[in-house]
């Protein structure tokens, strides 16, 4: 007999970086949407359009713009608020019919640590490890764009 299962290797993605910057930095630019726009999405991506209602229950939307020209739009539901220590939204991707897909929900904190901020990313619930898998190289380009943009005249 066999099964299927799923570890929690297989649906969960942590991703942990120290940025020089402070906890209140790094949280407005996650939550202020003309911050969040300079860094939003994977490296040569922009972000033409963005809703963001920054509150628990607030919903949220964007549509990241590829290098390639393809439009990428993703949105969710903030669950958590704790301003500058942690952000609880879902996350689910439109497909090209605009309808949403699988949803994840992403848990971001932020802590002082030596040389500014401990930021630890964990998205749970992927479908498979595949999707799983292409969030971490998304996020982790991301990240750079985060760290540049954070950095940016410190």
């Amino acid at each position: 007999m066999s099964t299927n299962t799923k570890t929690r290797d297989d649906i969960t993605l942590r991703m942990e970086r120290i940025i020089a910057a402070s906890p209140e930095r790094l949280f407005a630019l996650w939550t202020e949407p003309e911050e969040l726009i300079k860094w939003w999405g994977p490296e040569g991506y922009t972000t033409p359009k963005h809703a963001m209602d920054v509150r628990p229950g607030g919903r949220w939307r964007t549509t990241m713009h590829s290098p390639d020209g393809k439009d990428l739009t993703v949105s969710g539901i903030y669950r958590a608020i704790e301003p500058p220590r942690r952000l609880v939204f879902t996350w689910g991707w439109d497909d090209d019919a605009g309808m949403r897909g699988h949803e994840t929900e992403i848990t971001v904190t932020f802590a002082p640590a030596p040389g500014g901020t401990r930021m630890v990313l964990t998205q749970q619930g992927f479908a498979d490890k595949d999707s799983r898998g292409r969030h971490e190289h998304g996020w982790g380009s991301s990240f750079v764009c985060l760290e540049q943009v954070a950095t940016r005249g410190a």
